[in-house]
């Protein structure tokens, strides 16, 4: 827990929380979050990212909640991507390249078959 040294920090702390209330309290929203850590990027995270936002405007997908994040602490799967859909239980992806977030989003997110073969087994 970080230091409280300040009324500044207090509030500050309070803020943070508030906006990760905010957005756990996002119902009835897919939510996928991408891990953009240094290892995920060099891993091509970035191109897995550019390839969900794409998917998502070119299906004009409105309640989808896309984040990016640090290191999801997976090593060796990276590009790691995180998907909630509403009501059900979040599913880790592995190693996902730009074809296979395409793959996901089409596939999971659309149609909420999940794809085996890509997951992460904790």
């Amino acid at each position: 827990m970080p230091t409280i040294n300040s009324i500044e920090d207090l509030k500050r702390l309070r803020e943070e929380a508030q906006k990760i209330k905010e957005m756990r309290d996002q119902t009835g929203k897919t939510q996928i979050v991408v891990g953009m850590g240094t290892i995920g990027i060099a891993a091509g995270a970035r191109e897995t990212l550019k390839a969900i936002l794409n998917f998502i405007e070119e299906n004009n997908l409105p309640d989808i909640i896309l984040r990016q994040t640090g290191n999801l602490g997976l090593s060796g799967m990276d590009p790691v991507v995180k998907v909630t859909l509403p009501n059900q239980e979040e599913v880790v992806y592995g190693k996902v390249t730009a074809e296979i977030a395409r793959k996901i989003m089409q596939d999971y997110v659309v149609s909420g078959n999940v794809l085996a073969e890509y997951l992460v087994k904790e």
